[in-house]
Formats: C-alpha cells, sequence, structure tokens
C-alpha cells in the first residue's frame, strides 16, 4: 500500500505526464492539403507498334503504370494521332505527364508529334504559374533533348542491356529529384549497378555541354561512359519541372524478362523512390476532368494488360 507521500507523487507524475503530452499534440504542426492534389491522374504517352494487327496499332508497357500507381497516382494513356483540341482537353484534365522508352522515331510519329504538343502545353502552363510536370524515359529522354534542342544530336552508345552506377554530378546534392533520396541508397546508385540501360542511342555530355540551348535548360545529375564516350543519364530542367533518365526506374521493380535488369532491395528502392518524386510533383498540379464520367472513362482501368513476357521484353503491355 503507497504512503499519502508516495501517492502524491503518482499523481503529481501523472499530471505532469499528461502535460507534456498535451503540450506536445498542440505543437505538432498542422499540415494542410490546400496546396496538395491527393488524387493525381497522370498521362503516359503511347506509341507505334512495330508490326500492328487490328485492334493493335498502339501500346503502353504496363511497368510505366505500375510505377507511376505505386506511389499514388492513377493513369490515363495519352494516346497518339489525336487532334490538338482532344490533347489540349486532356492536357488541362490530368496532373503531369510520362514519356516512356520504346523505339519509336523522336522525329516523326505519333509518339513525337503527341509528345510536342504536351510539351509546349507544359511550357506555356509553367510560364503562368500552372504548374505541370514532365517526365521523361529512355526514349522519352532522347525524345526532350531533341525537343528542347530542335536537333537531332545524340550519338551511339554500346548500352544496350547494360546495369550502371551512376556517376553524380555536383548539381546533384542540390537537385529536386535525389532531394528526398536516403545517404544510403544515394551511395548504392554511386556505386553498385542498380540502373538498367537499354539504349544505343546517348545524349554525350560534351555535345550537351557545347550546345547553348541544352546547357541553359538541362541540369546534369548524373553520367555514365560505355567506355568509349561519356553521356548524360539524368537530367532536371533548371527552371521547369521537366525530369529524365536515359536509363530505366520502373524496369527494377516490374520486368523480369532479362538476366541484366537488377532486381536488388537498394534495385527496388530506387523505383520507388523515382516513382514517389515524380507522383509529388503532380501532387502540385490541380487540373481535373469535367466529371466523375470523363475521369472513368479515361483511366487506364477500362483496358486489360496482356501477358507477354513468354515473348516480348515487356511483362505486360497494353495494347490500343
Amino acid at each position: 500500500m503507497a504512503t499519502p507521500r508516495r501517492a502524491a507523487s503518482l499523481s503529481y507524475s501523472l499530471t505532469l505526464r499528461k502535460t507534456i503530452l498535451l503540450l506536445f499534440c498542440i505543437s505538432l504542426p498542422v499540415y494542410s492539403t490546400a496546396n496538395r492534389n491527393d488524387r493525381p491522374i497522370i498521362g503516359v504517352l503511347a506509341q507505334e507498334i512495330r508490326y500492328p494487327k487490328a485492334n493493335q496499332t498502339s501500346y503502353i508497357a504496363a511497368s510505366y503504370v505500375k510505377f507511376l500507381e505505386s506511389a499514388g497516382a492513377r493513369v490515363v494513356p495519352v494516346m497518339i494521332n489525336q487532334t490538338l483540341e482532344e490533347y489540349k482537353t486532356l492536357f488541362n484534365s490530368i496532373n503531369g505527364i510520362l514519356y516512356p522508352g520504346g523505339s519509336a522515331s523522336i522525329t516523326s510519329s505519333g509518339y513525337q508529334r503527341a509528345a510536342k504538343v504536351f510539351y509546349d502545353l507544359a511550357i506555356e502552363a509553367n510560364k503562368r504559374g500552372d504548374y505541370f510536370p514532365v517526365w521523361g524515359t529512355c526514349l522519352g529522354f532522347e525524345q526532350l533533348i531533341y525537343l528542347t534542342s530542335g536537333n537531332t544530336l545524340l550519338t551511339f552508345t554500346n548500352t544496350s542491356g547494360v546495369p550502371l552506377p551512376l556517376n553524380f554530378t555536383n548539381d546533384t546534392k542540390d537537385s529536386k529529384m535525389f532531394k528526398g533520396f536516403p545517404d544510403e541508397l544515394m551511395e548504392d546508385l554511386a556505386s553498385e549497378p542498380l540502373t538498367e540501360n537499354s539504349h544505343k542511342w546517348s545524349l554525350a555530355v560534351l555535345t550537351h555541354n557545347t550546345n547553348e540551348e541544352l546547357k541553359k535548360f538541362y541540369k546534369i545529375l548524373s553520367t555514365n561512359t560505355d567506355g568509349e564516350t561519356e553521356f548524360v543519364s539524368t537530367v532536371e530542367a533548371y527552371d521547369y519541372p521537366i525530369y529524365a533518365t536515359q536509363w530505366h526506374p520502373e524496369k527494377n521493380a516490374f520486368e523480369w524478362t532479362r538476366p541484366f535488369i537488377p532486381h536488388s532491395p537498394s534495385a527496388v528502392k530506387t523505383t520507388f523512390y523515382m516513382a514517389e518524386f515524380f507522383v509529388n510533383e503532380a501532387r502540385k498540379n490541380f487540373h481535373r476532368f469535367e466529371s466523375e464520367e470523363e475521369e472513368r472513362k479515361a483511366l487506364i482501368y477500362n483496358y486489360n494488360p496482356v501477358y507477354t513476357g513468354d515473348r516480348r521484353v515487356f511483362e505486360q503491355i497494353y495494347f490500343f
């Protein structure tokens, strides 16, 4: 049985703890969602099929859809060969766009024409304060370089099916893209072959540094080399939310058909940190569809991915 003095001490201790807990709760920051869109919808650009069939003239690899969904976004396919008005309507309905990898022409294709429309609209929107992010992966990286420079400036490199570590530049520490990455993961990215490359054309560092349009538009965050040519592997724009990787962050977690795709814990973390970054960028945009019905009709959920891992480089593909 507690003495009166001990009971009084226990009572005082409990009161003090409650007071401290109350003060702690009161001092916790109140986060506002007024400037954040927690229902982002991101467009993924389709591209031509090399050998089309009936009802299969374009496609999107499902790994890009999963990549964005893994970070809390929904996806709308951006079809090729639509009218300018259709693209403008879609632009004003979605919160960002991703240009995927592939083999379409970056100078003359439905992929290129749609990419240019959305690139131009994004530049105009961002200039007037309408934050609209753009991401390019592999072919998408090359497409953005062409759209910014207006020229074909790529160099042939021996980089088809090669996982590489990233050679980070001094600009990386001040980048938006890698700001949220843990130090341990950044160390792994710099020392382990975690980034899968599936391209034959690259932007040489020398080309970037001697081209005024590219040099003033893009900040180089990482480079790589095939042993002969040092090429740019990661960029972000100085003045716009435009980002690109020559490597494939989506493959580490979602593609399994090739032995050179890394699947280590750090490789998979890279997938999700990249996805989280871009989806968070899309959360800063507040475009929306005119109605819930229009939104539902546009979503990728209206299409079924097809298993193709037994005969193609992608595990699953959406055909259109």
